[in-house]
């Protein structure tokens, strides 16, 4: 696979450089790491919103810093959690004194470092908490639900949570809306393709040119199922059923749906897609509240999709609904 790079060894650090001078407006370096903040960061009075994990799956997480989102961004190596000592500038540049709500997908390696960093600004006295993003169904059955890996349902979650904090809600409010969201929320994707590792110019895993998996993770953890290159609808019809059977939908019920392409699959590709998924729920009585599609959550140049489903109240939908302000998602 073809990269457009320098030395593979420093691409996550030109990345990120690159990021900061064509965003200037919006944010801010913290230290000499790879931390951003807001640009009116640290804001008196809020709850400040720390989001991170490995580089490799932008615009996750570094572009969803701003007003409305969040308000710290700490970016691990390719792949990777960031360290300890990232995290802890990330939490002091977030902390307005209402306390700080560590925001990140549900990985081994990030709950380490997380919960290191964590375990010394709680010692000092301050007010941090954990919520793990928890939506991908592939990854742990029903009824253990809070060991799903966090996929693509980051962008919801961190929207709502962001908006919630923004509207200066105190923080066990923000931090129960956030954990509506995330267990109103499921996730299920499809690959045909692995990605590459820039430093090794090897894939992540292999499959077959004419076979498609089910619940591949973002890293290339093992799906549910292999199939046959399917046809477009019969591609979304078995993921949008596989949702439901997990969680429950009923006449009436109000939905976001997100369509998120791994990295190489285009947006024609996902509208295909985004139609089948209306009329599945437009059988079933299932009002669609709204629908994003794009690149949210990417594995550099994985061929392939993931859909996300979020059930929505009036408390959901007014924060998602709120005006916000980061690099790559905005609403006016």
């Amino acid at each position: 696979m073809k990269k457009i790079l320098n030395d593979p060894k420093n691409c996550v650090d030109e990345c990120f450089e690159g990021f900061i001078l064509s965003n200037s407006k919006l944010v801010k370096r913290v230290g000499s790491g790879t931390v951003v903040a807001r640009i009116d960061a640290p804001i008196k009075g809020k709850v400040g919103i720390v989001i991170g994990g490995g580089a490799g799956h932008e615009p996750l997480f570094l572009e969803y810093v701003g007003r409305g989102m969040a308000d710290v961004e700490v970016h691990g190596r390719f792949f990777a959690a960031p360290s300890p000592d990232l995290i802890l500038d990330g939490i002091e540049a977030a902390d307005g004194g209402k306390g700080v709500i560590l925001l990140y997908n549900n990985y081994a390696g990030d709950r380490m470092n997380f919960d290191i960093a964590q375990d010394i600004v709680r010692s000092q006295g301050k007010k941090v908490e954990t919520i793990l993003i928890h939506d991908d169904i592939a990854s742990a059955p029903k009824g253990r639900e809070t060991e799903r890996r966090g996929t693509t349902a980051d962008l919801l979650v961190i929207k709502i949570c962001g908006s919630a904090a923004e509207a200066l809600k105190p923080f066990d409010e923000v931090a129960r809306i956030t954990r509506k969201a995330i267990d109103n929320s499921r996730s299920l994707g499809v690959a045909l393709s692995p990605c590459t590792i820039p430093e090794t110019g090897k894939p992540t895993f292999y499959i077959e040119d004419d076979k498609i998996e089910f619940g591949m993770g973002l890293h290339g953890e093992a799906g549910i199922k292999k199939a046959e290159l399917l046809p477009a609808d019969e591609i979304a019809t078995q993921i949008v059923y596989l949702l439901l059977d997990d969680m429950p939908l009923v006449k009436g019920d109000e939905v976001i749906v997100l369509l998120n392409s791994y990295g190489s699959t285009t947006r024609m590709e996902l509208f295909i897609v985004a139609c089948k998924v209306h009329q599945l729920f437009a059988g079933k009585e299932i009002k669609i509240y709204a629908t994003e599609v794009g690149e949210f959550c990417t594995t550099q140049e994985m061929a392939g999709c993931s859909i996300t489903l979020m059930k929505v109240d009036e408390e959901l939908k007014k924060y998602y609904d709120m005006p916000c302000e980061s690099p790559f998602y905005k609403k006016p």
